[in-house]
């Protein structure tokens, strides 16, 4: 996993080789940490010659005057600006004196068997797969220490990196202005850029685009990882596809303001860099205070967009999310948020939960509109008490009710927000962000609380604590429903205001960590007016993540699609919802509604009161379909097989842990006039084993599927959905 060469020129050579790459880290003779070589496994051994084979540039500085020693032309472990080095820095420091300029050099390293969690952030965990480098850089004029940590997971093929920053000044502060986490430089730029862009209701679509000399980013700065951007880029090959082409990717274990950046510089040498944006962030470190970063996920393949996947979709499955819940079936839910809004009554949420049950779900949660005088989204966040009018007497009661459906109950929370008209902003306005002196600005009539203040964290925590502890609950909906806009803190002084954002995140996980701990039997959906945090920060700390408010079978092919570039599909919350469809009002069949969210965690977003008999039948039969073939969705591999270009066609395939079933999904878009039947092709099956689809009589070999495929069928109508069950039977 980790070795270590050192040779005649006092360098040392740090391997971290996992099954199928390595990452080689290089310590020159004046203490400057290089990276030779990020890629496909190799054997260690002195490779150090890539760095001296580095020819000199013109018009750049030597550095220690030593001629042909230039910083900015060798790919470096986390580069400095200005000594030396003007291309964009992983870190700037602002120091006591006004200067800006910091030299970081390697001074010590450790290596350690076990990774240990980072403090009150997210972390990627394994006791028994990880191993760990710790390098110590130090600016010996600033007293400046920097400790890169780098986990390796051998097993998984990923590295994790986190920076940690130590002021060891005697009297001097020091102003941090920027600290990423992650930064490789590569000596090439022949690639493209590929990341998730989107908006509200359509989040995670994949874009790529060509790398051009100059500097292309992408971030979020709304006190969130947000719908526009997620916090994942990765530098692919021109070629690269599902399965072939190389990909160097970068994942962000953070779910608030955050920047990915890529740079091709003069020379077409490529710096990519993650982690918090710099935009309006600075921290300030007193005399031994320390500052740590959160940790990037960096992987390397060559072999594709889907092995990339399935090696994210692995390490967050067993090393990121509750282990609890990492391999344990997720109930088929029902939601009341479109069936019922904010109109309902104790009679109709039972009458939904039979309705349910008759056909098949297993969790009844009860959306927004419970508490308070919450008849609206005008009123009532912050004001956390049941509304016994509206449930028709206690929450308790309503939930036991419930129960003898025989359905498990869930709860909608929104724990960060504070309506206007409320008890606690009448009683505490000091406790929703804002700036002195200016308006705050409303979004869905509500204000943000202030979770950089010890207080209100407290408040979240104790009222949730309430709650939970008093009542049958198994499911909690963490909701957030709008971005932060008025940055202000009444709680921290105006040199600390800058830390916010971050202080915000802080606070949050804080919440989460002891919520999440103390209720270990709750399962917990993380939702942000759909994906607007769908991230590996919020993973860690609930398993599954409501994909995207937009519940058409169509525009969720693209979402999912996109955001299973990472998250397994374990974690994707997939509803069948009404038609015509609340958000495009399109109508699609049930079987094509259905057979879409068997891509995650299949539950229903409807009114069953409302639709037919003959639909609640073919619902009815979907979720049994579902159940049957739920453990190889929610535990098994993933494999795309079409739509990665967003064309007229997706395809998907999940292959079961034992490799025994496989379920295959396809949909058409739109019908194609005079088109004659094709065929679809199958990946990850063995060649030579024999395999019975749909429980028909016919076999098929292994390879007959892989290169002959499966017969489509005549399509003749749009929004076509196919779905086969295949059976290994030897």
């Amino acid at each position: 996993m980790i070795s270590i060469i050192e040779n005649h020129k006092k360098r040392k050579l740090f391997f971290l080789n996992t099954i199928s790459s390595s990452l080689v880290l290089m310590v020159h003779e004046d203490n400057y940490i290089f990276i030779p070589y990020w890629g496909a496994k190799i054997e260690a051994s002195n490779i150090d010659y890539i760095i001296d084979e580095i020819t000199e540039a013109n018009y750049m500085a030597y550095t220690d005057n030593r001629k042909k020693f230039q910083l900015e032309v060798i790919p470096q472990i986390y580069p400095s600006y200005g000594y030396t080095d003007l291309k964009e820095p992983a870190f700037h420091f602002l120091h006591r004196d006004g200067s800006r300029i910091t030299d970081l050099r390697y001074k010590s390293h450790n290596i350690y068997k076990t990774k240990k969690k980072l403090e009150g952030l997210p972390t990627v965990l394994s006791d028994e797969h990880s191993e760990v480098l710790e390098l110590v850089l130090f600016d010996e004029l600033k007293k400046i220490e920097v400790t890169i940590t780098l986990a390796v997971f051998e097993k998984y093929n990923a590295i994790t990196k986190s920076v940690k920053v130590i002021n060891k000044h005697e009297t001097d502060s020091l102003y941090i202005e920027k600290i990423m986490s992650a930064n490789i430089d590569l000596q090439e730029s022949n690639f493209e850029l590929l990341h998730l862009s989107g908006a509200w209701g359509r989040e995670c679509h994949i874009k790529r685009r060509k790398l051009e000399q100059g500097m292309q980013s992408i971030g979020s700065v709304r006190g969130a990882s947000g719908h526009g951007q997620n916090p994942f880029a990765a530098l692919i090959s021109p070629n690269a596809d599902e399965n072939n082409g190389k990909v160097y990717a970068m994942n962000f274990v953070y779910s608030g303001n955050f920047k990915a950046s890529v740079e091709v510089d003069m020379h077409l040498n490529t710096r990519f860099q993650m982690g918090i944006n710099d935009f309006d962030f600075g921290w300030t470190l007193m005399p031994n205070e320390e500052f740590q970063t959160p940790e990037a996920v960096l992987v390397y393949t060559n072999k594709g967009l889907g092995d990339m996947s399935r090696t994210f979709h692995k390490l967050y499955q067993d090393c990121l999310m509750s282990k609890k819940y990492a391999y344990k079936e997720r109930p088929i839910l029902i939601n009341s948020w479109e069936s019922n809004y904010f109109d309902f009554n104790k009679e109709s949420l039972l009458k939904l939960a039979k309705e349910a049950k008759n056909i098949g779900a297993e969790l009844f949660v009860l959306d927004d509109g419970w508490f308070g005088k919450r008849d609206d989204d005008k009123s009532s966040l912050g004001d956390w008490i049941p509304n016994e009018k509206k449930l028709g007497g206690s929450l308790s009661a309503l939930i036991d009710d419930i129960n003898k459906t025989g359905l498990s109950f869930g709860l909608w929370f929104e724990p960060e927000m504070v309506s206007p008209d409320s008890d606690l902003f009448r009683k505490h306005p000091e406790w929703a962000i804002q700036v002195k002196g200016r308006k705050i600005e409303t979004s869905r009539y509500q204000y943000v609380l202030d979770l950089s203040n010890p207080e209100v964290c407290g408040y979240i925590i104790n009222f949730m604590t309430d709650i939970l502890s008093k009542n049958n609950i198994s499911y909690v909906k963490w909701d957030m429903n709008r971005n932060i806009t008025n940055l202000g803190s009444s709680y921290l002084k105006p040199e600390k205001q800058k830390e916010q954002s971050h202080r915000y995140m802080l606070g949050l996980y804080s919440v989460l960590e002891n919520i999440v701990n103390a209720f270990p039997n709750i399962l917990f959906e993380s939702c942000a007016g759909g994906g607007g945090r769908c991230d590996a920060g919020m993973l860690y700390y609930m398993p599954q993540v409501w994909t995207s408010d937009d519940t058409d079978a169509i525009e969720r092919l693209a979402i999912q699609y996109g955001a299973s570039l990472i998250y397994p599909s374990i974690s994707l919350a997939c509803h069948i919802s009404d038609i015509p469809n609340h958000q495009t009002h399109r109508k699609e069949t049930i079987k094509t509604r259905a057979n879409v969210a068997m891509w995650g965690n299949l539950g229903l977003e409807l009114n069953l009161n409302k639709i037919s008999e003959e639909d609640k039948k073919n619902i009815s039969e979907k979720l049994e379909v579902y159940k049957l073939i739920r453990s190889t969705v929610q535990f098994g591999s993933l494999y795309r097989l079409k739509g990665l270009d967003y064309g007229n066609e997706y395809a998907w395939l999940h292959k079961s842990i034992d490799e025994k079933t496989i379920v295959v999904n396809y949909v058409q878009i739109n019908m194609v006039p005079n088109l004659l039947t094709k065929r679809l092709r199958l990946e990850a099956l063995e060649p030579k084993s024999k395999y019975k689809v749909n429980d028909s009589d016919k076999i098929y070999t292994g390879e007959e599927l892989m290169n002959i495929g499966l017969v489509l069928g005549e399509i003749v109508e749009d929004a076509i959905a196919i779905q086969w069950i295949i059976k290994k039977i030897d």
